[in-house]
C-alpha cells in the first residue's frame, strides 16, 4: 500500500502530463501574452480578468482551430468531428 504523499505525488503527476493540463496552460500562456500586449498598449496594467475575458471575445476560437489544425489527428488532441480545411474543399 503507498503512503498518501506518494498518492498524491503520482496524481499531480498525473495530471501535469494529461492533454487537457497542457492545453490550459498554453491557453494560459496566450492570456498573459494577450494581458502583457495590452497593457502596454494602453499604458496600464489590464489585469487577468480583464485580459482572459477580452482574449476568449477575440481570440479563443481562432486559437483554438489554428492548434487543433497544427496538432492534427496525429497529435490526438484533434476533436474527431473537426473538419479540415481539405476536407471542406471537395
Amino acid at each position: 500500500m503507498s503512503s498518501p504523499s506518494t498518492e498524491n505525488s503520482n496524481s499531480r503527476e498525473f495530471v501535469k502530463q494529461s492533454s487537457l493540463y497542457q492545453e490550459f496552460l498554453a491557453e494560459r500562456e496566450e492570456i498573459l501574452k494577450h494581458k502583457w500586449l495590452e497593457s502596454e498598449r494602453l499604458g496600464y496594467d489590464i489585469g487577468f480578468e480583464r485580459a482572459l475575458l477580452d482574449w476568449i471575445r477575440k481570440h479563443r476560437e481562432g486559437w483554438r482551430a489554428a492548434r487543433r489544425q497544427q496538432q492534427g489527428p496525429a497529435g490526438g488532441s484533434a476533436s474527431p468531428f473537426a473538419t479540415s480545411v481539405a476536407e471542406k474543399k471537395i
